[in-house]
């Protein structure tokens, strides 16, 4: 049991609530042609590094805002002129494959236990409209669901975490960050925010230095934690 006073929950949802990597995964299998295991992750690894590479752009003032849908589209062009793939539908459905995103085991039902005691508050990188479709396929329900669009930047920077403080309307060490990712985490500490890092075979565990106020193996582990 933890003793942390908390008015409410904040979450990342990629790769915290769903299985990022395997929904890319089956998005590239359908690009119509048969690859090896290997050439799929080689790819994934590629639209991940452009999608993240763009974000990082972004919040360093290289490059205008872009909302993720055009990341994702640029990211599936990029794959597919690599794979040589040059269908436009299949380009086309390779760039929503981030809005099929199965949720881990426990997403649901964790959820659920913590919206009991806790307003649950959704804070992802994906554009509005991916968001809502995201949450729709994986069965994610919130009481308040906010996209990085409505800051025009992307995790990590300050503006997108001070989206779920002002929507909260409590100061931020009255609220948790949960994630799987340390470096998100790392972020929500520094405008002020209580976090917990969540174990999930995807993501950036925590080094030695980092110092988040609660680990937990899973959402019901998490949920167990903060039960009073």
């Amino acid at each position: 049991m933890s003793d942390l006073e908390i008015d409410a929950v904040v979450f990342d949802v990629l790769g915290t609530l769903v299985d990022e990597p395997s929904g890319i995964r089956a998005g590239l299998r359908l690009l119509g042609r048969s690859f090896e295991d290997s050439e799929v992750e080689k790819l994934r690894l590629l639209w991940e590094q452009h999608v993240e590479g763009e974000q990082r752009r972004i919040v360093g003032g290289g490059r205008a805002y872009a909302p993720s849908d055009v990341l994702d589209l640029e990211a599936a062009q990029v794959v597919a002129e690599s794979a040589g793939v040059e269908d436009a539908r299949a380009v086309a459905a390779l760039a929503s494959a981030g809005r099929r995103l199965s949720p881990w085991p426990d997403s649901v039902a964790g959820l659920a236990r913590l919206a009991e005691r806790f307003p649950l508050i959704g804070l992802s990188n994906a554009s509005r409209t991916a968001l809502l479709e995201l949450n729709a396929h994986a069965g994610l329900r919130w009481h308040q669901a906010l996209s990085a669009e409505d800051a025009q930047t992307y995790k990590p920077d300050p503006a997108v975490y001070e989206l779920a403080v002002r929507a909260s309307g409590r100061p931020p060490e009255r609220l948790l960050m949960v994630a799987t990712h340390s470096w998100d985490l790392r972020a929500a500490q520094k405008v002020g925010m209580r976090t917990a890092y969540v174990a999930r075979p995807v993501g950036d565990p925590p080094v030695p230095s980092d110092q988040f106020d609660l680990h937990a193996a899973g959402l019901a582990d998490l949920a167990e934690q903060l039960s009073g």
